[in-house]
């Protein structure tokens, strides 16, 4: 019998709250990743609009998704003039 996911977190991780986490804290680096590559930003241009330092900006280009927080995503995604909502549902 082959088991399926809604996404790799889930296979991955066996605590849900922690995939689940993991999974937006993904969407939510994707999201800064194409804004930085869409608009030809350097990394120091990114780190200055972003309110943060060049390596961390390095870090989230090269997927380093350990080394950031929900929060701080968010920050940097607000700081860059990107709205964030957040849709909520019961689980299936």
């Amino acid at each position: 019998m082959t088991q399926t996911y809604d996404n790799v977190f889930d296979a991955i991780e066996k605590d849900p709250a922690m995939a689940q986490n993991l999974f937006i804290r993904s969407k939510l680096m994707i999201r800064l990743k194409k804004y930085i590559e869409t608009n030809g930003l350097t990394q120091k241009s990114a780190a200055e609009l972003m309110g943060v330092t060049q390596p961390r900006i390095s870090d989230l280009v090269r997927g380093k998704i350990d080394r950031f927080t929900i929060d701080m995503l968010v920050n940097m995604l607000v700081r860059a003039g990107i709205k964030v909502d957040v849709n909520l549902k019961n689980a299936a």
